[in-house]
């Protein structure tokens, strides 16, 4: 059994949401080749999200995890575009295609990943088709960020603000004391499906204040005494499976700033007074970075895909329980 850290997403099968006029009628999503611009689609009012459970290798493509709902554990997982779709109301929105092959490389399954809500009676007119940002896309979904305005702890012990940091300054780290900042990526997107952050109040996980973050930053959290079960102390966990709708929640509408922030190893960092994860670049992330310092990433970053703490990273089974954010915070309570 692969025992590598696995990513969950939210994804429809192809033929939950199909042609209902134009070219390709009565067809569900497909790869980019076959798809035809200006066909109208319409989600199937029995579809539900399932979850797709994949591991990042060295290199494209993606591998279908064993724990996942939808799809054959153990095949190549492969981004094949990006869409855009207008409702009728003018309203567009993306969702991402991924194609699942066989042994042969032929095509098994296609699945399609929204990036904000659909609603099954709605018409969406297919007006966008992107080959080239798929990966992109898919990175910044996958991608640790802090939201504008996160108080960061500097290396002097100072609090500053995420969006007033710049290359070269140094924060403190768990492990590693102070450390310089190589680099600092930023991107306006909607708050909405896999991009709307999430938010844990204060005192949620013993933090000091409220912290605001992207979906998949994973935190990291000491345990006095293990009540997940996960049989260590130390913890990483995805902010989104922390959500319980009260002292942790999603926080959809209008428009977040994300900020991510690179060293030379993976860190733990602290943020509002709780410890977090800076970027970690791997075949997910490695599509957000500009294309000089991917070219000179080996050089920029040495060792750093050997820094993931992965070791730390509890398994998503072990957090599906409502109470999962209260059974965190006393067991690492002081």
């Amino acid at each position: 059994m692969d025992d590598r850290p696995a990513q969950s997403i939210a994804a429809y099968r192809a033929d939950h949401f199909r042609v209902i006029n134009g070219a390709n009628l009565g067809d569900g999503i497909a790869p980019s080749d076959e798809l035809m611009l200006d066909d109208i689609y319409h989600l199937s009012p029995v579809a539900s999200l399932a979850r797709l459970s994949v591991i990042a290798q060295a290199e494209p493509p993606l591998i279908i995890a064993p724990d996942t709902e939808i799809g054959r554990a153990g095949a190549d997982l492969h981004l094949d575009c990006t869409l855009t779709f207008m409702s009728g109301d003018g309203v567009t929105t993306e969702a991402l295609v991924l194609v699942e092959t066989d042994e042969d490389g032929h095509i098994a399954e296609v699945y399609m990943l929204p990036l904000a809500p659909l609603e099954p009676r709605l018409d969406y007119a297919l007006v966008g088709i992107d080959t080239e940002a798929a990966q992109r896309t898919f990175a910044q979904i996958a991608c640790v960020s802090f939201t504008r305005g996160t108080l960061i702890t500097m290396a002097s012990g100072a609090q500053r603000g995420v969006e007033d940091l710049r290359p070269g300054d140094r924060v403190l780290t768990r492990d590693h004391g102070p450390q310089e900042i190589r680099w600092i990526g930023q991107s306006t997107t909607r708050a909405t499906g896999a991009f709307a952050p999430i938010l844990i109040r204060a005192g949620a996980l013993n933090n000091a204040n409220d912290l605001l973050v992207s979906p998949d930053h994973r935190l990291f959290i000491y345990q006095r005494s293990d009540r997940v079960g996960a049989g260590r102390a130390e913890l990483l966990v995805r902010a989104r499976h922390l959500v319980n709708g009260t002292t942790i929640l999603r926080q959809s509408g209008g428009f977040v700033d994300y900020f991510q922030m690179l060293f030379d190893h993976h860190q733990i960092i602290f943020a509002e007074g709780i410890a977090a994860e800076s970027m970690l670049v791997d075949t997910r992330t490695r599509a957000v970075l500009p294309k000089e310092v991917t070219q000179r990433l080996k050089q920029l970053v040495p060792g750093h895909s050997d820094s993931a703490h992965r070791e730390f990273e509890v398994q998503e089974a072990l957090l599906r329980r409502a109470d999962i954010a209260e059974i965190l915070r006393k067991s690492s309570a002081g």
